[in-house]
């Protein structure tokens, strides 16, 4: 059941699930500054039935808490491409557009004082675009080959798929550096003094995102692929 309440302050809610501030800043309701209020009092502000703005915060919260649980054990090699699929997958092609318009806001606002927002907008830059054609690639044509190969293994697939598998692994290395830079020009992700509330929201959820890659990073290197590997 969720804790989340017409009494729940704005900014305690995007706190507590940093990409409920997606709706927020759709609805034009002030997260940040003027986050210090009930949902309530800041929907009847914009005009806004608060019932109806608890249900869209409710919805992100109940929808991230189901990607958070835990991975089922023993899945087979398929059963495991479909949950990489359903939740790391999933959770990049939406969170990487949806976090461009902080970055941006960050460093535009922050980057004179914090040059290494500056940075941080170019890794993330940077990664965004490799993430997203990465899994894109494995969608449309490694998850595809192997699937065929796991159906029926054959010479002709295995040298088909043995190149993407160590293409794949080389791109998961190097999202993995930008990552490592982006905590290192952070500094772990360690806010400022005069950090505002975007200031800390795309901290947030930049760590998420670097949890949750390493994640996805770990079930395809070390159990999916090695265990194709294996088999071919």
């Amino acid at each position: 059941m969720s804790s989340l309440t017409l009494q729940s302050q704005v900014a305690d809610i995007v706190t507590a699930v940093p990409q409920t501030a997606d709706v927020f800043r759709k609805l034009r309701i002030d997260f940040c500054c003027g986050g210090q209020v009930p949902l309530e009092q800041a929907a009847l502000k914009r005009g806004l039935e608060p019932n109806e703005v608890l249900e869209q915060v409710q919805l992100v919260e109940s929808k991230f808490a189901e990607c958070e649980q835990s991975r089922p054990a023993d899945l087979t090699e398929l059963e495991l491409i479909d949950y990489i699929q359903k939740k790391h997958h999933a959770f990049l092609k939406e969170e990487l557009p949806a976090l461009v318009p902080y970055v941006t806001k960050l460093a535009r606002v922050h980057g004179g004082s914090h040059p290494e927002l500056l940075r941080v907008r170019e890794l993330f830059t940077d990664l965004k675009q490799e993430l997203l054609e990465h899994t894109n690639d494995e969608d449309e044509v490694v998850f595809p080959l192997i699937t065929r190969f796991m159906n029926e293994p054959n010479s002709e697939t295995t040298e088909a798929l043995r190149p993407h598998i160590s293409e794949l692994e080389g791109e998961h290395e190097s999202a993995g550096c930008l990552l490592k830079e982006i905590r290192e020009v952070t500094s772990g992700f360690v806010l400022s003094a005069d950090a505002c509330g975007t200031y800390r929201l795309v901290y947030q959820r930049l760590a998420y995102l670097e949890q949750d890659t390493y994640d996805h990073i770990h079930l395809e290197n070390n159990i999916l692929f090695r265990n194709v590997c294996t088999v071919m």
